[in-house]
């Protein structure tokens, strides 16, 4: 009689206590009007296919309904996380019983009780601090979801919010990460790897841990198979398919250069950003990945270069691979748009070009000799001249003396013309070293100018944003393809292209010489402080430097080797299943004549005087004002 008194005034204070404790809960229950979630908005990069390359914030995918949800995707969820989801209240009173069971024999945490309800309630309203008052919160906000919606709709809801790794929250932003696909889409075996994060969305990531993603996955078909959800024979198949996905489409390090380049734009273009964004770019992730690794098998080749960079276009201008150096966890600095080195003959260019429009024809014949400006005397890479040489030959070679006798020749204004004419918006230094590329300019915008001739003289704008939108599909900004117009005559660009493509043939380009069309020119500035090799085929455009970032020399780099060579490499695996095509150009070869070398050098001689006289005016009127 006893025992019962003290045992029914226990009940009465523990269901006083309860009483009590539920009380005070439900008057400091959080705010459940809203289920919108307080962040900062997101960026997703996504290359031309549509990839995700990068973003920035907590990425959420479009909300999807149940009915749009796979079957098998369902499944895998319930199996891994609430297997009576459907029956219960939102509360599994028999699975908390039994993980507590479990964890009392292990003598530690193995298995929670927390239904799909629960953690929803958990990531909706709740910290995830750990203690008894935000435990009661969660039991009490579990059954009033359970009242408020079908068990439908807190299933998608919990699939639209829940963290599946790599900054996405959500199947559908998950589905886009893993498997560039929708979540509608899904196959068997990818919806076992989504349902397989939720436990570990770091630990079982399968671009980060591809072999813990695959065998964690195995579990959740294995499970399915025993709930008699699929039949072993999918469980087998679905299993042998796996291996497809054994190289995701996780962007390269490296694609981090060009989304640094791109996210100053991003606002420029929208203003503050106030929503989340998705970035559509002209960035292909296969020619970055194939950029990447011939950047690290050139560069183990050549180790007195400390630094390399690489860049792709394509004929409209878009950049489809841009590296901007050899390790971007080392260093974030690009060297495709921020570094400005001498181009050193890859600047001779705009001096044939400029040439070509003053009336000079590449089979014309001119003598590489001495040369002597103000005490200033231009030297050939071996030290030595070879006498009557033509044009087409002197650029191939790439001959010192030459270039400096067309610049002096024709004026540098009308080389500095058409370089700016070109895209090079570097200032461009006005002096006899002029024609060897002695002013410094990025790596993107010499190649840009490059592409005016794969352009067949038509100027394009570089571009690495196709358009911005928000995630309701709200067009932003889209960019409208024009270019600056004619910028080269046809015929000059055929002349141009071929002296470019006997350079690759058989002059200082001849490392980069491909299986089919292509155009060039070598580069080394003084000292072999710079290497530089830029060219085209009839589909892409790509530009390659490699140096040093305190400026010393390197051994045995010239535009001819390293660059050529990387340049190669890339090209060729880049145009793997391209069938190969002639570059277009028109090219109408005019009789050739002798240069007067005597004529030239009496222009030189006034070129000179006329400088003079204009240093002593300038100075003159310096003094007098």
């Amino acid at each position: 009689m006893k025992l019962i008194k003290w045992l029914l005034l226990l009940f009465i204070w523990l269901a006083l206590f309860s009483s009590i404790a539920v009380t005070w809960s439900l008057l400091n229950l959080p705010e459940t009007e809203s289920i919108q979630i307080s962040r900062q908005p997101s960026i997703t990069f996504l290359d031309k296919d549509g990839r995700i390359i990068a973003s920035y914030g907590d990425v959420y995918g479009q909300s999807i309904q149940f009915s749009d949800l796979p079957e098998n995707l369902i499944n895998a969820v319930i199996v891994t996380e609430d297997k009576s989801f459907f029956s219960h209240p939102g509360v599994d009173f028999r699975g908390v019983i039994r993980a507590a069971i479990t964890n009392i024999k292990k003598r530690r945490i193995v298995q929670g009780g927390s239904t799909i309800t629960q953690q929803l309630a958990k990531n909706l309203f709740l910290t995830p601090e750990r203690s008894f008052t935000r435990k009661l919160h969660e039991l009490i906000l579990s059954f009033w979801l359970e009242m408020r919606f079908s068990k439908e709709q807190i299933l998608s809801i919990y699939l639209n919010r829940v963290y599946l790794g790599s900054g996405t929250y959500g199947v559908q932003a998950a589905s886009e990460k893993y498997f560039n696909k929708k979540v509608e889409d899904l196959s068997l075996y990818e919806s076992a790897v989504i349902a397989s994060l939720l436990k570990a969305p770091s630990k079982y990531n399968p671009i980060a841990n591809f072999e813990l993603s695959k065998k964690r996955a195995s579990l959740v078909l294995n499970n399915m198979a025993k709930n008699n959800m699929i039949s072993i024979k999918e469980v087998n198949k679905a299993k042998f398919n796996n291996t497809k996905y054994s190289k995701f489409t996780n962007a390269p390090k490296s694609t981090r250069y060009f989304v640094d380049w791109l996210l100053p734009r991003v606002k420029s273009y929208v203003g503050e950003i106030e929503k989340d964004l998705i970035v559509r770019t002209t960035l292909d992730v296969k020619l970055q990945k194939i950029a990447e690794k011939s950047l690290i098998n050139v560069n183990s080749k050549f180790e007195s270069a400390e630094q390399s960079s690489l860049v792709a276009l394509d004929l409209n201008g878009g950049i489809i691979a841009m590296i901007g150096g050899t390790d971007y966890g080392d260093t974030q600095f690009n060297r495709v748009t921020q570094a400005k080195r001498q181009p050193g003959s890859a600047f001779k260019l705009f001096v044939y070009l400029a040439g070509l429009e003053s009336g000079f024809s590449p089979n014309d014949t001119i003598v590489d000799s001495r040369i002597d400006i103000e005490g200033w005397s231009p030297k050939n890479y071996k030290n030595e001249y070879i006498g009557e040489v033509t044009l087409r030959e002197a650029f191939s070679k790439s001959i010192n003396t030459v270039a400096v006798k067309i610049s002096e020749t024709i004026g540098r204004e009308k080389v500095i013309d058409v370089a700016k004419s070109m895209g090079i918006t570097s200032p461009i230094l006005n002096s006899p070293s002029l024609a060897l590329g002695t002013s410094e300019v990025t790596l993107l915008e010499l190649t840009s100018a490059y592409n005016v001739l794969a352009n067949n003289g038509n100027g394009v704008f570089s571009y690495g944003i196709r358009s911005i939108e928000d995630t309701d599909g709200e067009i932003l900004f889209s960019r409208k393809l024009q270019g600056t117009g004619k910028v080269l005559e046809s015929s000059i660009v055929g002349k141009m292209t071929r002296m470019m493509e006997q350079t690759i043939e058989s002059g200082t380009g001849r490392n980069a010489k491909l299986n089919r069309p292509a155009a060039g020119k070598t580069g080394t500035s003084q000292s072999l402080r710079d290497a530089w090799f830029i060219g085209f085929t009839s589909n892409i455009v790509v530009g390659v430097w490699f140096g040093n970032d305190n400026d010393s020399p390197m051994k045995k780099i010239t535009g001819g080797t390293a660059p050529a060579i990387l340049w190669k490499d890339f090209m060729t695996a880049a145009h793997q299943d391209i069938t190969p095509k002639g570059l277009s150009y028109e090219f109408d070869e005019p009789e050739a004549k002798k240069l007067n070398n005597d004529k030239i050098n009496r222009i030189i001689k006034k070129s000179k005087d006329l400088e003079k006289r204009k240093n002593f005016f300038d100075s003159i009127i310096e003094n007098f004002f």
